[in-house]
């Protein structure tokens, strides 16, 4: 009865927001709850409800303030003069070009948003490309692998899903896979410097006016002076972060305040940043929170364990032993079929639990997910706007798009799964 019960509620998870029949807040507080009162478990309700959102509330809180600290930063122009001086540095050569273009991506990904990375990025690169006649083909497949691998940053949506359905800390769910990470991104380098070399091959040098590129990321809010002081709070963060000194929400919390007391002394300007980046901060946060009543309510009423012990029954011994690896395998595929919320809180959990059943740890799987699925994969993903935004800004299509991408991002997705395998961190 359980079993049946936590299928139906994963199925018509998936069904609602696939379909884009209900928003995912909505689906992932009542689908549990008319599940739950079926399993006869109304008066528990609310206890496992209150479970559910205590369990996530540190990871709410950190993705709120991680959200507002890189926001606050780009706003001020931190990575400008950065963006720049690449810019120059590459002056006509196609092969410096590609790797500039993954380095700036790479860098204004580090706020966690595909859209802003894309609308920072693509707009200042478009210039350089047309008057090189280098192809804007390129340029998207480039962006987009390398603001895919960052997502799997601690405070990336795909990442902080993971540690919201396992209930573990973004920090024990990333650490373990930084330097297969680290892998990912040389990975990205490596691909835009061959997709500049078959480009300089193809055009050969051409002149360009250095001096008109960028312009178009300047803004009123920039603090020249203040360069050095917020690319130390960012190292600084990051390394708190990482090495574990303290809570990923302290952190980004105590950065927050720094780097707003520095940037915009005044409150009313930080009133007008706070309103800036508020809508994308509170909807995550929101879809959080609701995932908190979800997996609240369906491992409190024991659907979870029942879907997995049927699941084990199932499944051959073998090919449960291998789940790590065979959703790290799937994962990036996987972003082509499952938009992050209905994958994260809807498959992940099970996916968890059988491996449980089979003595794998449950957070290898988590890991070999956020390695493919909506990380190198959400870019090409027509599950997500931010892919159609890509190749809007691009002036690319699609099919295009996905053709040249796919294989190359699955390609990043086996290189840092790959290495997992040979640390240990995943076990086959």
């Amino acid at each position: 009865m359980l079993a049946t019960l936590g299928l139906v509620t994963i199925l018509l998870l998936l069904y609602l927001v696939i379909t884009k029949k209900a928003s995912p807040v909505i689906a992932l507080i009542l689908v549990p709850i008319l599940t739950g009162i079926a399993a006869g478990k109304v008066i528990e309700l609310p206890v496992m409800i209150g479970d559910g959102i205590q369990s996530i509330a540190p990871t709410g809180v950190m993705f709120v303030f991680a959200i507002l600290f890189f926001g606050i930063l780009l706003d001020a122009g931190t990575f400008r003069p950065i963006i720049h001086h690449l810019l120059k540095i590459a002056g006509n050569d196609p092969i410096k070009i590609a790797l500039s273009t993954a380095i700036l991506a790479m860098l204004v990904h580090l706020d966690g948003s595909g859209a802003v990375t894309f609308l920072v990025v693509v707009p200042a690169m478009v210039p350089v490309y047309d008057q090189l006649g280098m192809k804007r083909l390129n340029l998207a497949c480039i962006v987009a692998l390398a603001a895919g691998t960052m997502n799997i940053l601690p405070w990336g949506g795909p990442t902080i899903r993971a540690a919201t359905a396992l209930n573990v800390s973004v920090t024990e769910l990333f650490n373990p896979i930084f330097i297969p990470f680290l892998f990912g991104l040389a990975t990205v380098l490596l691909i835009a410097f061959f997709l500049g070399k078959s480009e300089k091959n193809r055009i050969g040098a051409a002149v360009l006016p250095v001096d008109k590129v960028g312009l178009q990321l300047s803004n009123d809010l920039e603090m020249p002076k203040l360069f050095w002081i917020n690319i130390f709070l960012i190292l600084l963060a990051i390394t708190v972060l990482i090495l574990g000194w303290a809570p990923p929400y302290v952190i980004f919390m105590v950065a927050f305040a720094i780097a707003m007391l520095i940037n915009f002394p005044k409150i009313e300007d930080q009133k007008t940043r706070i309103d800036a980046h508020a809508k994308e901060a509170m909807l995550m946060a929101s879809i959080l929170f609701a995932a908190g009543c979800f997996t609240g309510i369906i491992k409190g009423t024991g659907m979870m364990d029942a879907m997995a012990a049927k699941v084990e029954t199932l499944m051959p011994a073998q090919l449960g032993a291998q789940l790590p690896l065979i959703t790290g395998l799937l994962a990036m595929p996987a972003s082509m079929l499952f938009d992050p919320d209905s994958f994260y809180f809807g498959i992940l959990p099970l996916l968890a639990s059988t491996a449980g059943h089979f003595q794998v740890s449950a957070l290898e799987v988590g890991q070999a997910a956020i390695m493919g699925q909506m990380t190198t994969g959400f870019p090409v993903s027509p599950l997500t706007g931010a892919t159609f935004l890509l190749i809007g800004l691009a002036g690319v299509d699609l099919g295009d798009h996905q053709k040249k991408t796919i294989p190359l991002a699955f390609l990043v997705t086996l290189v840092i799964l790959t290495v997992s395998i040979i640390m240990g961190i995943i076990s086959v």
